[in-house]
C-alpha cells in the first residue's frame, strides 16, 4: 500500500521515479515524509521538466548530498548520432522577462469571424423542460485514438531513443510522399561530389550568426549537418525562424566544400492537404477550462449555459440552435485541480479534488441526457501531467463516470462524431511555441494550431514547459488529418478554417487569473463556440 502512495504522490506532481530512485525513497526511515521533501526540491527552478520525466538515482543522491558520478542523459535517434545533452535552460527567465516587456506593446487582435458569429444569449428563461424520456437519439460515436491504456514508459534511455525514432519514422513517412523528398539522402550517405541535397532531418540546435543569419544543426539516425539560412532570402528566412527544436522537416540545400555544412534553399513541413468539407446535420458544442472549484469560476454564467443547452434559456432562435446539439466536447481543465501551482489553495472555493469532480458532475448531470459528453483532461485535471495524458481517472471522478451520457478520452485524443473526426488537444504546448517563436502569441492561438498542423505534431519541443513522457511510440504525431482541431488552455476563444479544417479554441469559464495579469493576457470568459450544422456560431453567456 505504501508503494502506491509513494508513486501516486510523485505522479500527482508530474514526476516519474526510476526503479532505482524508488528503492531509495522506499527504504528511507519515513518514505512518505522523505517523498514530500524530495518533491519540494525537485519542483524548484534547478530541475527542468526533462529531469522529472524519470527522476534517476543520481538526482536523488544529488539532493541528499551523496557522492555521484556525472551521468548525462542523452537523446539520440540511434547509436551513430552525436549524443545530445538534456540540459537545464538558463535563458528561460530572460525570455519570460522579454515577453512581459513586449506584451504591453502587442496590438490586440480582433477575429472578424468571431465578431460576425457572436451573439449574446438573451435573458428569456422559459418555464418548461424538454421531455427527455421520449428521445431516442442514435449516436455514431467512435473513439479513434485514446492512449489511456497504451501509455507506457520506464524512463530508461532506451525509451527515449525509441520515442524519438518513432517520431522521426512517422514524420519521415509523411514527408517522403512529397515529390521533392521521395529519394531523400541520409546524412552519412552524402557523397563528396554531391551538390544538391534532399534530406529529412530533425532539428537539434538553433543559433544565429553575428550577421543575423540562422544556422540550424540537424540530425538523422546517421549523423549531423549544419545548414545556413540567410536573411537575404526573406521568405525562406521567415520559415527558418519558425523552426523549433526536435521537429522533423524536409530540407533542400546546396552542399558546401565541407560535407557537414550546407546552404538552405527550401524548408518543407509535413503539412496538411486541403480536405473536403463533410456535411453535418447536427451540432457540436465545445468547452474547455471551466475550472470548477476556483474562486474565479463563473458559476452564474455556466448555469445559464446549462439552461441554454437544455433549451430552457435564450431567444427562440438561440434555443433552436440548442435543440440540434448532439455532442458536447470538453477539452480539459473541467476542474481547477489541487496543487497545480504554488499557493493555489488561496484561490480555491473547493479544496478537495474529488469534491471538485462531484461538483462538475452536479452541473453536467443537468445536461439533457440525449447529448453525449466527451471529456479529455488538461494540466489542472487529476491525470498524469506528462503528455500524452491518460483519461481522468475514475478514482477521483467517480460521480462523472456514473453519468450514462459521458465518455472519457486521453489528451490528445481523436473521436468520430457521426463521421466528423475531432482531434482534441488541451494545448499546453502553446506555451513552448510562444516562447520559441517570436511572432507567436497566446492571443492568436489559431495561428499556433495552424502551425502544429503544419508540423504534424502537437508538442514538438521536448524538455521545456510541457512535460512529455518518453513513450515507446510518439503519440503526439498527428497521423491523420482531422475535420476539427479543438484546443483550450490559454482561455482565449479563436476560430478559423485552415485547408478545410475547423480550428477552435473554446476559451474558459474563469475570469482573469493572477498569472494572466502578470503577462497582460485578457481571457474571453463564458463565450462558447458551436458548430451549428457545420456553421460556426459564437454564443456569449456573460
Amino acid at each position: 500500500m505504501t508503494t502506491n502512495k509513494i508513486l501516486l504522490k510523485f505522479a500527482k506532481k508530474g514526476i516519474n521515479l526510476s526503479p532505482e530512485a524508488y528503492n531509495i525513497v522506499n527504504n528511507a526511515e519515513n518514505p512518505l515524509d522523505f517523498a514530500s521533501s524530495l518533491i519540494v526540491k525537485l519542483k524548484s527552478d534547478k530541475y527542468s521538466s526533462k529531469d522529472l520525466v524519470s527522476v534517476s538515482e543520481d538526482i536523488i543522491n544529488e539532493i541528499t548530498g551523496k557522492q555521484k558520478e556525472n551521468n548525462i542523459i542523452q537523446k539520440t535517434l540511434g547509436p551513430s548520432v552525436d549524443k545530445k545533452e538534456i540540459e537545464i535552460k538558463s535563458d528561460v527567465k530572460e525570455k519570460i522577462d522579454d515577453l512581459k516587456k513586449e506584451s504591453d506593446n502587442v496590438e490586440k487582435y480582433i477575429n472578424p469571424t468571431i465578431v460576425e458569429a457572436s451573439e449574446t444569449i438573451k435573458d428569456e428563461k422559459i418555464e418548461f423542460k424538454r421531455n427527455l424520456e421520449k428521445t431516442n437519439v442514435k449516436y455514431d460515436f467512435e473513439i479513434l485514438q485514446d492512449t489511456s491504456k497504451k501509455s507506457y514508459t520506464s524512463g530508461e534511455i532506451e525509451n527515449l531513443i525509441s520515442y524519438f525514432k518513432s517520431r522521426y519514422d512517422k514524420l519521415a513517412k509523411i514527408l517522403s510522399s512529397r515529390p521533392e523528398l521521395k529519394n531523400y539522402t541520409k546524412i552519412a550517405d552524402i557523397e563528396e561530389d554531391q551538390d544538391s541535397l534532399s534530406m529529412i532531418l530533425m532539428v537539434k540546435e538553433i543559433r544565429s550568426s553575428k550577421n543575423g543569419h540562422k544556422i540550424i544543426e540537424f540530425e538523422d539516425d546517421t549523423g549531423t549537418i549544419s545548414v545556413l539560412f540567410t536573411n537575404k532570402k526573406e521568405d525562406l528566412f521567415k520559415e527558418a525562424e519558425k523552426l523549433v527544436k526536435d521537429e522533423v522537416v524536409g530540407v533542400i540545400a546546396n552542399k558546401s566544400d565541407d560535407s557537414h555544412f550546407a546552404f538552405g534553399q527550401e524548408i518543407i513541413n509535413p503539412g496538411v492537404s486541403r480536405i473536403p468539407e463533410k456535411k453535418m446535420d447536427f451540432s457540436i458544442v465545445f468547452l474547455s477550462d471551466v475550472h470548477i472549484g476556483s474562486l474565479t469560476f463563473l458559476e452564474d454564467a455556466f448555469v445559464r449555459f446549462i439552461d441554454w443547452i437544455n433549451c430552457d434559456y435564450g431567444t427562440e432562435e438561440q434555443r433552436k440552435i440548442a435543440e440540434d446539439v448532439k455532442y458536447l466536447v470538453i477539452g480539459g481543465d473541467i476542474v481547477d485541480g489541487i496543487g497545480v501551482y504554488p499557493n493555489q489553495e488561496k484561490e480555491l472555493a473547493i479544496k478537495d479534488i474529488t469534491e471538485q469532480y462531484n461538483e462538475a458532475a452536479r452541473f453536467l448531470g443537468n445536461v439533457r441526457s440525449d447529448i453525449k459528453i466527451i471529456i479529455a483532461p488538461g494540466n489542472h485535471d487529476a491525470s498524469r501531467v506528462a503528455e500524452p495524458q491518460p483519461a481522468v481517472p475514475e478514482e477521483y471522478a467517480k460521480a462523472l463516470y456514473e453519468l450514462d451520457n459521458v465518455e472519457f478520452i486521453s489528451n490528445p485524443g481523436v473521436v468520430s462524431l457521426d463521421g466528423i473526426h475531432v482531434l482534441i488537444y488541451h494545448g499546453r504546448s502553446f506555451d513552448d511555441l510562444v516562447m520559441a517563436v517570436k511572432e507567436f502569441t497566446h492571443e492568436r492561438n489559431d495561428l499556433l494550431m495552424e502551425e502544429l498542423l503544419k508540423k504534424r505534431h502537437l508538442a514538438p519541443i521536448y524538455g521545456e514547459r510541457t512535460p512529455l513522457a518518453s513513450e515507446l511510440e510518439d503519440y503526439l504525431v498527428i497521423d491523420e488529418i482531422p475535420d476539427i482541431f479543438h484546443t483550450g488552455h490559454v482561455h482565449i476563444n479563436t476560430y478559423r478554417k485552415f485547408n478545410g479544417i475547423h480550428l477552435i479554441n473554446s476559451g474558459t469559464f474563469q475570469t482573469q487569473t493572477e498569472f494572466q495579469k502578470i503577462y497582460n493576457i485578457e481571457p474571453t470568459p463564458a463565450e462558447v463556440p458551436v458548430l451549428y450544422k457545420g456553421k460556426y456560431k459564437h454564443l456569449k453567456f456573460i
